[in-house]
């Protein structure tokens, strides 16, 4: 079975049973209609993206599931205006034929950027039961040990644990540790690691450059939750951040025009994590 299908019937396996069983907001008719709007917005951009032949694609199915189960918006339209987005990113916001950000991440992002108020990072949609955690973690190791890509939750985690313990709990001492490791307990948190985190094509190819990808993201989450208090969106911010980097081998072949284009895209990149950064924080809460 090719890869990206495998992977997007888990994540639709996922989506069926977190609908059922746990938090999931929107109803079916929603989840439809965002699925089949970015089908056809993949073949559109597919159709004008000189660079790749046209075919059938149901990669895209991926971000949509990564958006609705990270994201909370009351207004439908803001899931088809930030997939949209993170699907035209992929397409058209590349270097020597490759993408920068994760759609879903990249996606995400965007509805910080555009619509604050309106559409909230949320890690409760799946719940928090073992047995669908379980789940979750059987269906992503096997992918991601077909990737090669097992090294970076193993060692995020492990960083991520440390550095809150050393740089956040000891700075905060109203914080124990039992607020770091809850979010574990989270099932959208674990989908977050397992899938986001290891995207192969914004991630690197070895190990040892997966290990400091994978310390370099825990890091910049812990600094951020020390100096600007301790928020979800921190972790997917880091993300943007790094996964920018993923390719800097290519960087070195670039011509004046292609620098330039670089340099701008990396000064968007940091301006749109300064402009979240500087909102408010908001508080959600899930129950039932």
């Amino acid at each position: 079975m090719p890869l990206q299908l495998q992977q997007n019937l888990n994540l639709l396996f996922l989506l069926v049973v977190g609908s059922f069983f746990a938090n999931i907001h929107l109803n079916w008719v929603d989840i439809v209609l965002i699925l089949a709007f970015t089908i056809f917005m993949e073949h559109l951009f597919l159709f004008f993206n000189k660079e790749r032949t046209f075919y059938f694609s149901y990669s895209a199915i991926s971000t949509a599931v990564g958006v609705i189960v990270l994201m909370y918006s009351t207004e439908l339209w803001i899931y088809f205006v930030v997939i949209a987005l993170g699907l035209f990113q992929k397409h058209f916001l590349t270097i020597k034929k490759r993408h920068f950000f994760n759609p879903s991440n990249f996606s995400l992002m965007m509805a910080l950027l555009l619509f604050y108020n309106d559409a909230h990072m949320v890690l409760g949609q799946l719940g928090d039961e073992l047995w669908l955690s379980v789940i979750v973690f059987v269906v992503a190791g096997i992918i991601l040990i077909r990737v090669d890509r097992w090294v970076i939750p193993l060692v995020f985690i492990i960083s991520y644990l440390v550095l809150e313990y050393l740089l956040v709990l000891s700075y905060d001492p109203v914080m124990i540790f039992e607020d770091i490791y809850l979010r574990f307990y989270s099932v959208t948190f674990m989908l977050f690691i397992y899938f986001m985190l290891t995207d192969p094509p914004v991630t690197p190819s070895n190990h040892k450059e997966q290990m400091v990808f994978a310390i370099f993201i825990a890091l910049m989450a812990t600094l951020l939750d020390r100096y600007f208090g301790y928020r979800v969106q921190h972790l997917f911010m880091s993300v943007f951040f790094f996964s920018f980097f993923v390719h800097y081998r290519t960087f070195k072949s670039l011509s004046s025009s292609e620098v330039k284009y670089v340099v701008t895209i990396l000064l968007f990149m940091v301006g749109v994590l300064f402009y979240v950064e500087l909102q408010p924080p908001y508080y959600f809460e899930m129950n039932g």
